[in-house]
This record gives C-alpha cells, structure tokens and sequence, in this order.
C-alpha cells in the first residue's frame, strides 16, 4: 500500500488511462516528412532547434582554427570542450533520445579539445623558447666574460711590455 496521498482514489482511475495509451500506439504508417515532422524530436520542438542553433558554436570555433593560438582563450575553448562532453553523454540519458543533439555536442567537444590543444602546444613552445632564450643568454654570457677576461690579459702583457 502506497503512502502517497490520492493514491487510493486515482488507483482506480490507472487501468482507464493505461488502456487508453496502449490504444493510442497504433499508428497508421506515415510518409517519412510527416515521420520528421511529428517525431518526438522533430521540428515542432525545442529537441530540433536547439541543436540547429548550437552549430553556430561549432562553426565559430572552427572558424577559430584561422587565428593565431596567442588569441584564443584557454578558459573559453576549455568549457565549449567540457559542455560538448558533459552534454554529448547527456543526449544518450535523456528521453527521447536525441541523435543530433548528440552530435553537435560530440562537435562541439572535438573543436574545444582542438583549440584546447593547439592554445597549450603554444604556450609550451613559448616557455620552452623562453628558456631556451635564457640558457643561450648565459651561454653568451660566460664567453663574453671569457673574451673580455682575454682581452683584458693581452693589455696587461702590452702595457707590462
């Protein structure tokens, strides 16, 4: 027995409404456009647009891969990644199923994981010509030490002479 309130009442009412819905998924066969426009995820609903508007995300960041690394941002490119991730495991949990949901967000989560990429191979290679930079600045150092402390020695033998 249910502790629920109501549960008693509308008890009585569940065999009407289940029998109702097993009527209703008899479905005549319908053409494949009327398929897409009366699927669950079809034009009608957000399950459609959202994804439509989410490939302009994809596109931008695509369109990012044009612009030099020293540009793009770490923080930005590392969330579109994650959202893609998170949300392209999401598609597959939610009901209904939403393929194409799924998809943009796969998109989405290869750009971000790209430009991710590319923003951290960029800062490495900048760090290690920086010291790269220094070392070869010390190295310069020592022989510039080592010329003046030649050059200082053959003064003082000329000047001894």
């Amino acid at each position: 027995m249910s502790f629920r309130p109501g549960s008693r009442i509308f008890g009585a009412f569940r065999p009407f409404f289940r029998q109702q819905r097993s009527q209703s998924t008899a479905v005549p066969e319908q053409s494949g456009f009327a398929k897409l426009w009366n699927s669950p995820v079809g034009p009608k609903t957000v399950h459609f647009w959202a994804p439509i508007m989410k490939w302009g995300l994809v596109i931008a960041g695509a369109s990012d891969l044009t612009r030099p690394a020293s540009q793009l941002s770490l923080n930005t490119n590392a969330a579109l990644m994650t959202t893609g991730l998170i949300w392209t495991r999401w598609c597959f949990v939610i009901r209904p199923k939403n393929i194409f949901l799924a998809t943009v967000n796969l998109f989405l989560f290869l750009t971000g994981a790209t430009q991710t990429t590319r923003i951290l191979m960029y800062q490495r290679s900048v760090k290690d010509a920086e010291s790269q930079a220094e070392a070869e600045g010390k190295a310069l150092k020592d022989d510039i030490k080592d010329v003046a402390n030649t050059a200082q020695a053959k003064v003082e033998k000329v000047v001894k002479s």
